[in-house]
C-alpha cells in the first residue's frame, strides 16, 4: 500500500494511513481505477533506508525527507537511496499512471538539510590513492543531480525544502531543483576551499549559469556562509519562509502554482534547453576534482577531518 495522505502532519509522525475498504456503489468505478492506479506505484518507494516518502493524492505531490543514520551527508547507503528513489518515480508515476506535478525534497535531520559529500570516505580514499572511487563517487552524484535538473523527464515541478544548513554538496543538489524554499534560518555555502578542493559535483556548472562565471567564483571561493535572505536576493532562493513554517509555504507554493503548473513545467523546460548542460561536462568536472583531490597534502586532509568532527557534534547536539 503507498502512503496516501491528504494530511502530511500524520504522515510526519511516521503513521502510514491506510486507504479503508469501503464497498463501492453505482457510479463509484473511478475510484476502483483510482486504487489500481496507486498500486502501480512499487513498494520499494515506501522502503528506502534513508528517505522518506509519502504521496499526497489531493495535490498529486511526492513528499521526500532525507532521515540519515548517521551525519547527514551523501554517503554511498543514501546516494543508492536516491538512484532507487529516482528509478520507482520513473516506474510508478507519469502520464498514463499515477499523477505527479511536484516533486518536493526535505530533511528530518534539525537544522540540517544536508552537509554534502561524505568527507570521512573521502579521506580515507585520497590516503589509499584510489581516484577510480573518487570517481565513482562523483559520477554517481553527477547522475543523480543530472536526471533531477531533467525531472526525470516526468511533467512535475521539483522544490527544494529548506529548514537548515545546505552546505557544499547539499547546496549543489538544492541547485538541481526547479524552485527551492528556505526558511529566514537556512544557511548556504560551498567550504571546499577551505581544505584545498572545490565542489565537484554541479555547483560550476549550475551557478555559472545562473549567475554568471564572476559571481559563481565567488560564492566557490569566498568560503562564506550565506543566508537565506542573500540567496533570494541573488535569485537562487525563490520563496521565503519564517523559521518553523517552511511546510506550510512549501504548501502555499504549490496551492499558487497549480493554475500555471503547464506554463511553469514548460517554462523550466526552455530554461534547462538555453542551458544546454550535459551530464559530460558534469562528468570532467568531477574527475577534475578527483585529481584536485588526490593533490591534497597531510595537512587539508586535517582540515577536512576537523570539519567533520564539527559537522558530527552540530548533529549530536540537534
Amino acid at each position: 500500500m503507498d502512503r496516501l495522505s491528504s494530511r502530511l502532519d500524520s504522515t510526519q509522525a511516521g503513521e502510514a494511513s491506510e486507504t479503508p475498504a469501503i464497498p463501492l456503489g453505482e457510479g463509484e468505478e473511478p475510484l476502483v481505477t483510482e486504487s489500481r492506479r496507486h498500486a502501480a506505484i512499487p513498494e520499494g518507494l515506501f522502503n528506502l533506508h534513508e528517505l522518506d516518502v509519502f504521496y499526497e493524492d489531493d495535490t498529486q505531490t511526492l513528499w521526500t525527507y532525507m532521515n540519515p543514520a548517521g551525519r547527514p551527508s551523501f554517503t554511498p547507503r543514501m546516494l543508492s537511496d536516491f538512484e532507487n528513489w529516482q528509478v520507482y518515480i520513473e516506474q510508478g508515476f507519469g502520464p498514463e499512471k499515477v499523477p505527479l506535478r511536484f516533486l518536493v525534497l526535505g530533511s528530518r535531520a534539525p537544522g540540517v538539510f544536508c552537509f554534502g559529500g561524505d568527507l570521512d570516505l573521502f579521506q580515507r580514499l585520497i590516503r589509499e590513492r584510489d581516484r577510480e572511487a573518487l570517481v565513482r563517487y562523483g559520477h554517481r552524484c553527477c547522475k543523480i543531480l543530472h536526471r533531477n535538473m531533467a525531472s526525470l523527464d516526468l511533467p512535475m515541478l521539483t522544490v527544494g525544502l529548506v529548514q537548515g544548513a545546505a552546505l557544499g554538496g547539499g547546496f549543489e543538489a538544492l541547485l538541481s531543483f526547479d524552485y527551492i524554499v528556505a526558511e529566514r534560518g537556512a544557511t548556504f555555502g560551498l567550504p571546499e576551499i577551505m581544505f584545498g578542493l572545490f565542489p565537484g559535483m554541479g555547483a560550476h556548472a549550475l551557478l555559472s549559469r545562473k549567475l554568471g562565471g564572476a559571481m559563481a567564483d565567488r560564492l566557490i571561493v569566498s568560503n562564506e556562509t550565506y543566508t537565506a535572505e542573500q540567496m533570494y536576493d541573488m535569485g537562487l532562493v525563490h520563496k521565503l519562509a519564517e523559521n518553523g513554517e517552511g511546510l506550510s509555504a512549501c504548501r502555499d507554493f504549490i496551492k499558487k502554482s497549480e493554475r500555471r503548473h503547464a506554463g511553469l513545467v514548460n517554462a523550466r523546460r526552455a530554461m534547462k534547453v538555453a542551458w544546454d548542460l550535459e551530464l559530460a561536462e558534469l562528468n570532467r568536472i568531477t574527475e577534475l576534482w578527483a585529481d584536485s583531490a588526490l593533490q591534497l597534502r597531510e595537512q587539508d586532509l586535517k582540515v577536512m577531518g576537523r570539519l567533520v568532527a564539527a559537522q558530527a557534534r552540530l548533529a549530536r547536539a540537534a
